[in-house]
Order: C-alpha cells, then sequence, then structure tokens
C-alpha cells in the first residue's frame, strides 16, 4: 500500500507514519553540464532522487561538479529533505570515456562512514572493470541492518560477464577491509538479454558462490522503449542478513514514463534505463507492521464502504 494514497494519509494521524528506507540505482545517461541545463530534465530527475533515501548515479559526466552541485541544489529545495553528495573521480580506459559514480543521500536518515576506490589488479595487464567499482559505507541507524557497504557497477556490454564476475573480488577486498559481510551491489550490470545468458551464470562467482541473492529478476525490463526488454540493471545483496533487512517484493523498476505520464520522448530525453530500487526494513516499521497493517485495512474497508453509501454531492 503507497504511503501516498489519500485514505492512507488520512489514517496516519492515528497509526503513525509510514516507514520506509528506499535504496536507487540509476544509469542517468550522459549526465552533463548541458543535461542539468534542461529544466525539463531536472524536474524528473529530481522527482525521481527524492523519492530515496540514497541514490547511485551511473554515467555522470561532471569533473568539474556543476551538474552535480546544480542538481543537489534542487533537490534541498524540492522538500524538506536535506541532501548531500560523494562522487568518485573520473573513471574509464580512456580520456575520452570518463565517468563517475555518484550517491546522493539523506542526511537525517544516513550517515556516509567510509568510501573506498577499488583498484583494478590488472591481471596479465589488462582491467577487468571498464569503471572501477567505488564504494561506499553507510549507517542508517533506523533500518533493522544497520551499516552496510554499496558497490556499484557500470559495465561495458561486451565485458559485462567478466566485469559482473570481478565483483566478486570486489566483494572479498571489502569483507577484509571493513570486516563487514553486509555488501549491497547495484548498476547498469547489462546483466540481460545477449550479453548475459542462462549459460552465462555458471561463469559468474555472484551465481555459482552461496550466499548472492539477486533482487531484480531477470523477466525484469529495465531499458526505454518498446523493442527491448531487458534485465539490464540490477540489485544483488549478499547474506541472510541482509536478506531479512530488505522489504518483501519491494525490489523492482520504477517505470517513470508510466508514473509519471510521460511520452517516450520525454523519458528519453533524461535516460534509456529506468530507475531501480529497494528498499531496507526498518525499526519501527518492524515493530508495527504485524499490528497496524489489519487495522488499517479494516479502517480503509470501513472508510470506503462508507463513501459509497453516501450520496454524491456537488461543491458550488
Amino acid at each position: 500500500m503507497s504511503c501516498h494514497s489519500p485514505l492512507l494519509l488520512l489514517l496516519l494521524g492515528i497509526f503513525g507514519p509510514c516507514s520506509a528506507f528506499k535504496i536507487c540505482a540509476f544509469n542517468v545517461q550522459n549526465f552533463d553540464d548541458a543535461k542539468s541545463a534542461n529544466f525539463r530534465v531536472m524536474h524528473t530527475l529530481t522527482r525521481i532522487v527524492s523519492r530515496c533515501d540514497i541514490c547511485v548515479l551511473q554515467e555522470v559526466k561532471d569533473t568539474r561538479g556543476n551538474a552535480i552541485k546544480t542538481l543537489v541544489g534542487t533537490l534541498n529545495r524540492y522538500d524538506n529533505h536535506h541532501y548531500k553528495y560523494v562522487a568518485s573521480g573520473g573513471l574509464g580506459r580512456t580520456p575520452e570515456d570518463q565517468e563517475q559514480y555518484v550517491y546522493l543521500y539523506r542526511n537525517e536518515t544516513v550517515e556516509l562512514t567510509d568510501q573506498y576506490q577499488y583498484a583494478d589488479k590488472k591481471e596479465g595487464g589488462v582491467d577487468a572493470f571498464s569503471r572501477d567499482p567505488f564504494v561506499v559505507r553507510f549507517q542508517a541507524k533506523e533500518t533493522v541492518i544497520g551499516d552496510f557497504a554499496l558497490i556499484p557497477l557500470h559495465t561495458t556490454a561486451s565485458d559485462a560477464i567478466k566485469e559482473i564476475d570481478k565483483l566478486y573480488d570486489v566483494f572479498e577486498e571489502i569483507k577484509m577491509k571493513w570486516n563487514t559481510e553486509n555488501v549491497m551491489f547495484l548498476g547498469a550490470f547489462n546483466a540481460g538479454c545477449g550479453h548475459m545468458t542462462r549459460q552465462d551464470k555458471a561463469d559468474i562467482r555472484l551465481f555459482s558462490k552461496p550466499g548472492f541473492f539477486w533482487l531484480i529478476r531477470d523477466q525484469a525490463d529495465t531499458i526505454v522503449g518498446d523493442t527491448t526488454s531487458c534485465a539490464y540493471d540490477r540489485i544483488v545483496v549478499h547474506g541472510q542478513p541482509f536478506l531479512k533487512a530488505i522489504k518483501p517484493y519491494s525490489a523492482q523498476v520504477f517505470n517513470i514514463a508510466n508514473e509519471y505520464k510521460l511520452s517516450m520522448g520525454r523519458v528519453l530525453e533524461v535516460s534509456d534505463h529506468f530507475p531501480i530500487e529497494v528498499e531496507l526494513k526498518t525499526k519501527s516499521s518492524g515493530q508495527l507492521q504485524a499490528p497496524v497493517q489489519p487495522l488499517l485495512l479494516i479502517a480503509l474497508s470501513v472508510i470506503t464502504s462508507v463513501l459509497h453509501i453516501l450520496p454524491s454531492t456537488s461543491m458550488v
């Protein structure tokens, strides 16, 4: 049930507020100064990011930081939340192909506690990653999991299998460095259609090793357009404790075309990918969900029945 349902909002004073902690990932496709100067794009992007406690952007091309500062300024004027950000340096195999990972986060709900730029070991003199993961550790005290690390990845499609498999090495390094196994991987993996087949999974340790849970399924469509249906963008968590701290069925694609009633052209101005998201259980939601939800459903049923019985009236 949405926290924005009118009937549910009517009952919040009785039963308390909705509580959720949302983590999002979005390949925002060449986000640069020109894109940040487009009012329509920025309005839509602000609406998307403002739904999230943490949003990891990929394909940001903003080494001077102007575009991200513009977005953060817009976010901080948009609602009552206050956002901060942390960004990697430019990452890529050539000077012309430099991109950044950028984390936008609400500083009243989450604290950034550490960050680490993974350095590719270049086995055989060859980079495994097109853009080395920029790993960030967060503390979200109101969530059940509390402490966790996020590892983003934007692969090159032709190297997707190798890059996704290499995430296991990043996980092992973070586990040793920070003494934690509460790790979430997220981003534009290109993990679908012809770039990752069922047979390829045997060569990816995030599939073959136990303890990794893929939350965005193969059947999902994270790509904008009517001619393709591919689960390129993914969210993966490690360990039963993290899996149990995820709100069931909350991992999903956020289809901005449907949600915001945008034309295909308007959506493609923003990106050729849809955002993906997942919610973490909070301590308050864990305490209140069992007793409150049945009461909410009963109350909503009664109110709905009354509204159907009451005669309709016109306002002058």
